[in-house]
C-alpha cells in the first residue's frame, strides 16, 4: 500500500501542485511573521540590555494617559549628587532627554523620521553603555552646539557646520552641528540630537536643576538588585521609580511590543486567510482526485485492501503534500522575513539580515500549520475514499452517494445558520457594546460555517438565475456551461467558497468603513463650529510660542485652546476612574456645538466646575451639584463640582471616557508647564476664512509639525485613516483571490481531465475549439460570480451588524458602498475568466480520438 500510495502521489503531483501553493502561502506568512518579530525582538533586547544603566531613577508615573499632555516629568538633578553617597554607587549621570520636539533645517523642513519613529533630543554623556560614538567633529559645548546621528545626517543631507532649529517645549532655539555620532547598535529609526548637559536642562526642560532621570553605575561586586534596594532605602519607596537594568530593558521592550504586535498580527491575519481559503482548495482537490480514482480504489479494495488501508493511503498523500508545502513555505517565510527586514531599513530601522533569528518554535509551527491543515482538509475525502466498494472497479462512475450528504448538509447548515442569525439579531438589538461585539463575533463565525455547509444547496437555484442569460447569449455553449456548473453542486460550492470567504470579509469591512466615514462626517458637521483647527500632524502637543504666533496673526478673532491632562476621579459611588480630561478657554460655544442635558458651557468652564457625559454620570450616581475628588499628575488634588452634563453621543467628541472637561485655568493651575493640543480659531470681523487661512499658514511655516485644518480637511483626515484599514482588507482580499483563483484553476483542470472522453465526443460532433474554450470560461465565470454573490450577501449582513455595534458608540450612520459592491461582482467575473484560461486552452488542444478512447 505504501508503494501504491507513493506512486499515486507522484502520478498526480501536477494536480496537487496548486493545492501545495495554498499551503506554501499560509506557512510562509506564519513563518515570516515569527522570524521577523523574533529578529526585531532579539535585536532590541540586545540594544536595551546594552544601553540600560545598572540602576535608573525616574519620576513616578502615578497617572497614565494615552493622550499626550506635553508635560515632561522630571526629577531634581541634585539626586545625582545625593546618590553618590549611597554605598555601592560607582558613578551617577544626569539624563535630560525629551521626545516632544521638532527639528527643522534652514528651509523649515523637518529633520527627523517621517515614519512615526521619535525625534529625540538628549544630553551628550559618553559611557560604556552609549548606543552611539563620536565619529567626526567634536562634542557639543555651550548653548549653540549640537551633534546629530549619522543616519539622520545622511538622509537629510546635514553636514558639520549646518544650522538647525530645535522646537522644544520651553521655546525654539538654534544650534550649529559640530559633530556626527554613529550608532554602535541597531538604529531604531529615531533621529537623535545631542546637546551638552546644561543646555539640555535649560533648553529642553526649562530648568537648570531638572533631569528626566538619573543613571547609576554599580561598584564592582555590587549587584543591580542590591544597589536598587539601597537606593530605594535612601530615597524612600513610592517617591521615585527605581529600576534595574533588566527591569528597564523589559519596560523599554514592552513599549516596543505594541508596534511589533501590530506587524505580527497583520501577517498572522494574512496567514489565517490563506489557511482558511486553502482548506477549501485542498478539500476540493482531494475530493475530485478520489472521484476520478473510483475504479483504482475499487481495484485496491478488490485486491484485499481494507477501508483503513485506503483511508491511510489518502491521508499519507495529504501528509506528503503538507510536508512538501511546509518545507517550501518555511523557505518562503525566511525570504519574506528578509524582505521585511530590508523594508524596515527603508523606513530607517537598520536591522541586519545576517542576524536573523530562526528559533525552534518557527519550523515547528510551520510544519504543524502546513501538515495539520492539509491532514484535516483531506480527512473527509479520505473517509469518502474508504467507502468505495470493490464493485466500483467494474463501473466507470464516481463514488456513489454524492447527493446523499446534501440532505445532512441541509439540516446541519440550517441549524447552524439559525443559531448564527439569532446571534446577529441579538447583536443588532443589544444595548451594550461588549455583549453586542461578542454576539457579532459568534454570529459571523456561525453564519460563515452555515454558508459553507449549505452552499451546495444554493448552487442549483442561484446558478440557474446567474446563468439564465447564457443560453440566449451563447446558444448551446452557454446552456452546457450552465449545466456543467450544476452537475456537481458539492464541487461547485466548495470551489466558490474559497472566493466567498474573502469577499464576505471585504463586503463587511466596506460597509463598516463607509458607515464610519459617514458617521464621522455627520459628527464633524454637528460638533465643529470653528473656522480652523490648528493641530500637530501627529496630534502631539506643540510649544506655547505656536499659540502666541497664532494669536498675533492678522485677521484672527477668537482662539480657544484645548489642553489635555490625565486625571483620577473619585465618583459618588466611590469608584476611582483614571481617564483624560480636556481644558478649554471661554468661547467654547463659538467653536463647538455641544448638547447639554443640564447646565451650560459657562458653568462647566467656571472655576471649580467640571462637565461630564450624562450617561457616565448616571452610571456613577453623579448629578448636577455633586462634588468629585480629582487627582492630577504629581499628586496634586482638588475637589470639583459637577456643573454640566452633556449628551456626548449626540454632540460632544472632545472628551475620552466620561467626557470630562473643565476650564483651562484649572488645568494650568494643577498641571503647570502643559502644552496646547489644539487651537480652535475663528476669523475676526472683516476677515473671511478664505483670507485668514493663507495668513495662518505663513505664520506657521516655521513650525512644519503644525497643520491648519478646516471641516473638509478633518473629513479627509478621517477618511484617509479609515482607508488604511480598508487597504489592509483589500490586501487580504488579494491574497484570498490568488488562492481562490488557484482553486478555480485546479477544479477546472481536474474537471477537464474527468470529462476528457465527453470533451472528445463534443469535438467529434462539431464543437469548435473556440466554442469549447468559451464553454469552460463561462462555467468558470458563473462559479466565480456565484461565490461573489454569496460572499457579498454575507458581508452586507455582517457590515450592517458591525454598524449596529458602532451605533452604540455614537456612529449611527449606515452607508452601503454600492460602487464597491458592483465593482467586486464585475471583478469576480474577470477572475473567473482569468482562472479558466489555462484549463480552457488545455482542453481545446486535446487530440479528439485520444480523448474518445480515454478511460
Amino acid at each position: 500500500m505504501l508503494k501504491a500510495t507513493l506512486r499515486s502521489f507522484l502520478a498526480h503531483k501536477g494536480r496537487l501542485l496548486l493545492s501545495a501553493l495554498a499551503v506554501v502561502l499560509s506557512v510562509a506568512f506564519v513563518a515570516g511573521s515569527l522570524i521577523f518579530s523574533d529578529t526585531v525582538t532579539r535585536t532590541f533586547d540586545r540594544l536595551f540590555a546594552s544601553t540600560a544603566a545598572d540602576v535608573t531613577v525616574q519620576p513616578k508615573e502615578d497617572l497614565t494617559s494615552q493622550i499626550p499632555t506635553g508635560v515632561t516629568a522630571t526629577v531634581p538633578a541634585a539626586l545625582a549628587e545625593r546618590l553618590k553617597s549611597v554605598d555601592g554607587v560607582a558613578a551617577t549621570h544626569v539624563d535630560a532627554a525629551v521626545q516632544n520636539i521638532t527639528v527643522v533645517d534652514v528651509r523649515n523642513e523637518p529633520v527627523g523620521s517621517t515614519t512615526g519613529a521619535p525625534t529625540i533630543a538628549t544630553n551628550w554623556e559618553t559611557t560604556d553603555r552609549s548606543p552611539v560614538r563620536l565619529t567626526s567633529g567634536h562634542a557639543p559645548h555651550g548653548s549653540g552646539e549640537a551633534l546629530l546621528d549619522a543616519d539622520t545626517a545622511e538622509k537629510k543631507h546635514v553636514r558639520i557646520g549646518d544650522t538647525l532649529t530645535v522646537l522644544a517645549q520651553p521655546g525654539s532655539f538654534k544650534v550649529r552641528i559640530v559633530g556626527i555620532a554613529t550608532f554602535t547598535t541597531t538604529n531604531p529609526g529615531a533621529a537623535l540630537v545631542f546637546l551638552d548637559t546644561p543646555t539640555a536642562q535649560t533648553k529642553l526642560l526649562g530648568k537648570a536643576d531638572a533631569a528626566t532621570s538619573v543613571s547609576v553605575d554599580a561598584a564592582e561586586g555590587v549587584s543591580d538588585a542590591q544597589l536598587k534596594q539601597r537606593i530605594t532605602a535612601e530615597l524612600g519607596s513610592g517617591t521615585y521609580d527605581v529600576q534595574t537594568a533588566d527591569e528597564q530593558a523589559t519596560s523599554d521592550a514592552a513599549d516596543l511590543g505594541g508596534f511589533l504586535d501590530v506587524i505580527k498580527y497583520v501577517m498572522l491575519g494574512f496567514a489565517g486567510i490563506a489557511v482558511l481559503v486553502g482548506v477549501f482548495l485542498i478539500v476540493n482537490t482531494f475530493s475530485m482526485l478520489i472521484a476520478q480514482r473510483t475504479r483504482e480504489l475499487g481495484l485496491l479494495r478488490a485486491l484485499g485492501a481494507d477501508r483503513r488501508q485506503v483511508r491511510r493511503s489518502v491521508l499519507t498523500e495529504a501528509l506528503l503534500l503538507g510536508l512538501v508545502g511546509s518545507t517550501l513555505g518555511l523557505a518562503a517565510g525566511i525570504g519574506l522575513a528578509a524582505g521585511l527586514i530590508k523594508l524596515m531599513g527603508a523606513f530607517g530601522m537598520n536591522l541586519k539580515s545576517t542576524e536573523m533569528v530562526i528559533g525552534w518554535a518557527t519550523p515547528v509551527t510551520a510544519y504543524v500549520v502546513g501538515v495539520g491543515v492539509t491532514f484535516l482538509a483531506a480527512y473527509l475525502p479520505a473517509r469518502r475514499a474508504a467507502g468505495v466498494s470493490p464493485m466500483a472497479a467494474l463501473a466507470d462512475a464516481e463514488i456513489a452517494g454524492v447527493g446523499r450528504p446534501l440532505k445532512v448538509r441541509g439540516v446541519v447548515g440550517t441549524v447552524v445558520g439559525v443559531l448564527g442569525a439569532a446571534a446577529l439579531a441579538g447583536c443588532a438589538t443589544s444595548t451594550k457594546t461588549a455583549s453586542a461585539a461578542s454576539l457579532l463575533g459568534l454570529g459571523v463565525v456561525l453564519t460563515l460555517i452555515a454558508t459553507v455547509i449549505a452552499g451546495p444547496l444554493l448552487v442549483r437555484p442561484l446558478i440557474r438565475v446567474l446563468g439564465a442569460a447564457f443560453p440566449a447569449l451563447f446558444g448551446p455553449v452557454g446552456r452546457m456551461s450552465q449545466r456543467n456548473a450544476l452537475r456537481n453542486p458539492r464541487r461547485t460550492g466548495a470551489t466558490a467558497a474559497a472566493l466567498m470567504v474573502g469577499l464576505a470579509l471585504v463586503g463587511g469591512m466596506s460597509v463598516a468603513s463607509a458607515s464610519m466615514s459617514a458617521s464621522f462626517d455627520q459628527q464633524i458637521d454637528k460638533t465643529l463650529g470653528a473656522d480652523f483647527v490648528v493641530q500637530n500632524s501627529n496630534f502631539m502637543p506643540f510649544p506655547q510660542e505656536v499659540t502666541d504666533k497664532v494669536h498675533a496673526t492678522d485677521g484672527v478673532g477668537l482662539v480657544v485652546r484645548q489642553r489635555f491632562t490625565p486625571v483620577a476621579v473619585r465618583l459618588p459611588d466611590d469608584k476611582r476612574v483614571e481617564t483624560t480630561a480636556a481644558g478649554y478657554d471661554n468661547g467654547l460655544d463659538d467653536v463647538a456645538h455641544i448638547t447639554y442635558t443640564q447646565g451650560d458651557t459657562a458653568a462647566a468652564l467656571a472655576n471649580g466646575g467640571i462637565a461630564m457625559d450624562a450617561d457616565f454620570a448616571k452610571k456613577h450616581d453623579a448629578r448636577i451639584g455633586s462634588t468629585v475628588a480629582v487627582e492630577f499628575p504629581g499628586g496634586r488634588k482638588t475637589r470639583l463640582k459637577v456643573a454640566a452634563l452633556t449628551d456626548q453621543e449626540g454632540s460632544d467628541g472632545f472628551g475620552t471616557q466620561g467626557g470630562l472637561y473643565l476650564g483651562i485655568a484649572t488645568v494650568e493651575k494643577y498641571v503647570p508647564g502643559g502644552q496646547d493640543s489644539a487651537l480652535y480659531v475663528n476669523a475676526g470681523s472683516g476677515t473671511g476664512a478664505d483670507r485668514l487661512r493663507p495668513r495662518l499658514e505663513r505664520t506657521l511655516d516655521p513650525y512644519p509639525q503644525v497643520q491648519v485644518r478646516d471641516q473638509a480637511d478633518y473629513k479627509k483626515l478621517v477618511h484617509d485613516q479609515i482607508a488604511v484599514l480598508l487597504y489592509l482588507v483589500y490586501a487580504l482580499l488579494g491574497l484570498a483571490i490568488v488562492i481562490a483563483v488557484l482553486g478555480v484553476v485546479n477544479t477546472l483542470a481536474l474537471s477537464v481531465v474527468e470529462r476528457t472522453r465527453e470533451i472528445g465526443l463534443l469535438r467529434a460532433i462539431g464543437l469548435a475549439r473556440r466554442q469549447l474554450r468559451r464553454m469552460i470560461r463561462l462555467e468558470s465565470v458563473v462559479i466565480a460570480v456565484f461565490g461573489a454573490v454569496l460572499g457579498l450577501a454575507l458581508g452586507l449582513v455582517w457590515g450592517v451588524c458591525v454598524q449596529q455595534v458602532l451605533a452604540l458608540q455614537g456612529m449611527k450612520a449606515l452607508a452601503i458602498p454600492w460602487t464597491t459592491i458592483v465593482a467586486v461582482v464585475v471583478g469576480s467575473a474577470v477572475v473567473g475568466i482569468v482562472a479558466a484560461l489555462l484549463p480552457a486552452l488545455r482542453a481545446s488542444r486535446m487530440n479528439v480520438l485520444a480523448a474518445i478512447a480515454h478511460e
